[in-house]
């Protein structure tokens, strides 16, 4: 007798279905960041990562924060993924900080591709943040300043060392 067909909880099926119709769309690498004009407060972000320990973005309050929502199935995601570390080298420890959102994917399919990163790595696994934080399609990447707003958003793949969103960046430091 064959075995019953898994189970799929049909709001992470739609949450998952509605990104990957969009992923076409910002399938383009782009270049830079769009500001966010209001500024409004980030949304709430407390996941865990590959070891089970909770990382919130309260406990980055002070630092500015990149924030990259990526999965594995992503071709652009996967692109851009080590530019995530580099932009990270680039400044100093306790001034910037780089988390990156696994969206639906359980820990043992996403940790054979991030290897050791020098960032944190959440797991998202049901994809309850992407609505909270306005995710429309994968990579979605904000910047988070140093008093906990949002001030800069990219959807679509970048290359976070360059230049211009190196200048981001060291604004939002300066300020």
């Amino acid at each position: 007798m064959p075995s019953p067909a898994p189970r799929i909880d049909r709001r992470r099926f739609l949450a998952l279905l509605g990104l990957f119709w969009v992923a076409p769309l910002v399938w383009a690498q782009g270049t830079g960041m769009t500001p966010i004009p209001s500024r409004p407060p980030a949304p709430a972000l407390q996941l865990r990562d590959s070891d089970d320990r909770l990382v919130d973005l309260a406990q980055y309050r002070g630092r500015v924060v990149l924030i990259n929502f990526w999965a594995t199935w992503c071709p652009p995601c996967r692109q851009e993924f080590p530019s995530l570390g580099r932009v990270r080298e680039r400044f100093p420890p306790g001034t910037f900080e780089v988390i990156a959102v696994n969206v639906g994917e359980e820990v043992e399919t996403a940790f054979p591709f991030t290897g050791s990163t020098a960032f944190p790595v959440v797991f998202d696994t049901e994809a309850k943040t992407v609505a909270a934080w306005s995710v429309r399609g994968l990579p979605t990447t904000f910047l988070v300043d140093r008093q906990g707003h949002l001030a800069f958003q990219a959807t679509g793949g970048r290359e976070f060392d360059a230049a211009d969103i190196v200048a981001v960046i060291e604004q939002l430091l300066n300020h």
